[in-house]
């Protein structure tokens, strides 16, 4: 794969099925250079290996939800340059009706039980900010009043003066004639109390100061179960409870409230279980640190939620799905890698798949069978159906992409570090017999990790000639809480111990591997990491240090996540958080050193790198500074198809001056 090949990368979300089980329908979504922008339409994909059909033809529609008796289905769909609005359209096919005009889009959204009405989120400006007040800019608003630690959001910017609140909406009859935009006379003389031109009238029924989310109806359709903080420290902690809001009146209660568990789901299951996700963040509410969700239950009877998996070694994504009348569908990352697990509710936890294909996100068919969204070695999204402990994929959208390329199959690994740990990992190979350079990848978080399936950074990479090394060291994700926190209060020891090993284990083992021209490089945590170890490590000819987590002192207050991230990762005394700290170091490094950053990043923010940049640059180190201008810390994710793709660029050519290809090792 190589950069211009972006716009051959589909992915897809999350399945929605029929109630009969005959057919699913999946978003799907790939970077567009024309638009510089993300397209996608919805496709209906047969259960019975039919050929799927393009059923939407918006710029961008994603989300599907099928109404629950069949006939509609829901989704959203956002037109170049604006925001995602609610449209509903015949399930069968046919055009769509658009239900919402929220001038900051649309969000979260669900059916009523009845499928006659819609709840949905939506951010709600306060007065006279973001364009609500006409003639008054951005520059020109009143000050922001802050109290407590949450006040900015990466992605977002300031986050308290316009939280996500509950909206719901009936759903409009496709097949109803269209209403006709009233001009001239007609305009003049309309009645003002009539909802918007072809746009039914929402009802909002939350007005709190927090965001609230993950709504989905109760069994009976009287009211919404939502998650937001709660209590009047809310601004203090990281926990979030389940609310339940009366459709009719709005009120608000609590439900299944524990003072120290966080809540991130809700899943009303059959008649009267409700399934939830939950995390134990202790008396702070603050201790997330490798902490893991588990599947909790609340009985018919109510009651307090009964804990159904082991959060010690189940490390469960974030969304449950019924399964049946007692039960529900969850995804577990485990080694690299995800299994479907069925839990009910008298605690019987099944492995329904593991392995490849890496399932992401699931759906029960009515004969107990399975829809999950899947990443494969050679493809980053398709829909399969789950059988008998058979997957059976649905789709091949990653056609066109291994038509234009050769996709590189991962080498899967396991070192040992010095204490004997452990260390499991991939290596991809270029074409050739080598011996090709290598580039050592780190991953961010760090509770995430790397997965053997297909990455198109570690394809571009190889396709221009280098062997790509990668693994999950101590504080990686999918390998239990215990594994994650071994690198708490220490970052720089382990974890450097567990990825210099695997490189050395790599370039040892694996055959067309050249040991003496090696690079590193990493992203957010990855990049604390790599600038941390060529500040130890001096065998690098290159380094890379992208959206880099660089100096914890100084990451206190100026991150989003910064009030509770660095302290319990890092401890909060100064002297040690300067003994983590890469920027301090940079007098110790002599690798050649590339910063990427991007200007809108409150993760880590542009002055991480700037400092980082800076300190280099002062103690003379070959260093080079590289700014993206309107991105944040997602720019390697879900940036501008151009500037991902200029990012490309500027990462080979960078490893073409400092670690370049022989023109005997290149691909044909």
């Amino acid at each position: 794969m190589r950069p211009e090949h972006l716009p051959l990368l589909t992915t897809v979300g999350a399945p929605t099925v029929a109630p009969d089980g005959s057919f699913a329908l999946v978003a799907t979504s790939r970077p567009s250079f024309e638009a510089d922008s993300y397209v996608g339409q919805l496709w209906r994909v047969p259960l019975d290996g039919g050929r799927p059909v393009r059923q939407t033809r918006g710029f961008a529609d994603s989300s599907p939800r099928i109404s629950p008796d069949g006939r509609l289905v829901a989704f959203l769909r956002r037109e170049q340059g604006g925001r995602a609005q609610l449209h509903v359209a015949p399930a069968s096919g046919g055009e769509a009706a658009q239900v919402t005009d929220q001038k900051t889009g649309v969000g979260a959204f669900c059916w009523s039980p009845d499928s006659t009405r819609l709840a949905f989120t939506s951010r709600v400006p306060a007065d006279g900010r973001y364009g609500t007040l006409e003639g008054v800019d951005a520059a020109q608003e009143d000050p922001r009043h802050f109290t407590g630690y949450k006040i900015q959001s990466n992605g977002l910017g300031w986050s308290t003066d316009r939280p996500a609140q509950l909206f719901v909406v009936d759903a409009p009859d496709p097949h109803a004639e269209p209403s006709v935009k009233p001009i001239g006379r007609a305009a003049r003389d309309a009645d003002p109390d009539v909802p918007a031109w072809n746009v039914p009238a929402a009802r909002q029924l939350t007005d709190g100061p927090h965001d609230v989310g993950e709504p989905v109806f109760t069994p009976h359709g009287d009211a919404v179960l939502v998650t937001a903080p709660s209590g009047e420290d809310a601004d203090e902690h990281l926990r979030t409870a389940i609310h339940r809001v009366c459709v009719e009146s709005g009120q608000v209660t609590p439900v299944a409230a524990d003072p120290r568990l966080s809540f991130s789901t809700a899943c009303p299951v059959g008649d009267g279980w409700l399934f939830l996700l939950g995390s134990d963040l202790g008396e702070d509410g603050r201790s997330f640190v490798a902490t893991n969700a588990a599947v909790f239950v609340v009985g018919r009877d109510g009651g307090a939620p009964v804990r159904l998996t082991d959060n010690e070694t189940i490390e469960l994504t974030h969304r449950l799905m019924p399964s049946g009348t007692d039960a529900v569908l969850a995804v577990r990352n485990h080694r690299g890698s995800a299994e479907v697990l069925r839990v009910v509710a008298d605690g019987t936890v099944d492995t329904l798949h593991s392995g490849q294909p890496t399932a992401d996100a699931v759906a029960a068919l009515p004969d107990g069978g399975v829809v999950a969204t899947v990443v494969t070695v050679d493809s980053p999204g398709e829909l399969a159906v789950l059988r008998d402990a058979t997957m059976t994929a649905l789709t091949d959208f990653g056609a066109k992409l291994r038509e234009a390329t050769t996709v590189r199959t991962p080498t899967e690994l396991t070192a040992t570090s010095p204490d004997g740990t452990p260390v499991h990992g991939w290596v991809v190979l270029p074409d050739g017999e080598g011996p090709h350079p290598v580039l050592l990848n780190i991953h961010g978080g760090p509770y995430a990790h790397y997965t053997g399936d297909f990455f198109d950074e570690f394809q571009v990479y190889a396709e221009a000639g280098y062997a790509v090394v990668y693994c999950n060291p101590r504080g990686s994700g999918s390998y239990g809480q215990a594994h994650g926190a071994a690198i708490r209060h220490d970052f720089g020891n382990l974890d450097m111990a567990d990825v210099l090993a695997f490189l050395d284990h790599a370039t040892t083992t694996v055959a067309g591997l050249d040991a003496d021209r090696v690079g590193i490089m990493g992203g957010s945590y990855g990049g604390y990491l790599t600038a941390w170890t060529i500040a130890h490590d001096h065998r690098f000819a290159g380094a890379i240090v992208e959206r880099g987590f660089l100096d914890p002192a100084s990451f206190l207050g100026a991150s989003d996540i910064g009030w509770f991230f660095m302290p319990a990762y890092n401890g909060t005394d100064r002297a040690e958080q300067d003994r983590q700290s890469p920027t301090l170091l940079a007098d110790q490094v002599t690798t050649p050193t590339f910063v990427v950053h991007s200007e809108l990043d409150l993760r880590c923010p542009l002055g991480q790198a700037l400092r980082y940049y800076t300190a280099l640059k002062a103690a003379g180190v070959d260093t080079e500074l590289l700014v993206f201008p309107g991105e944040n810390h997602e720019l390697s994710r879900s940036g501008t198809p151009w500037h991902r793709r200029q990012r490309f660029e500027a990462i080979l050519a960078w490893w073409g001056r400092h670690l370049p290809v022989r023109d005997d090792e290149r691909s044909g």
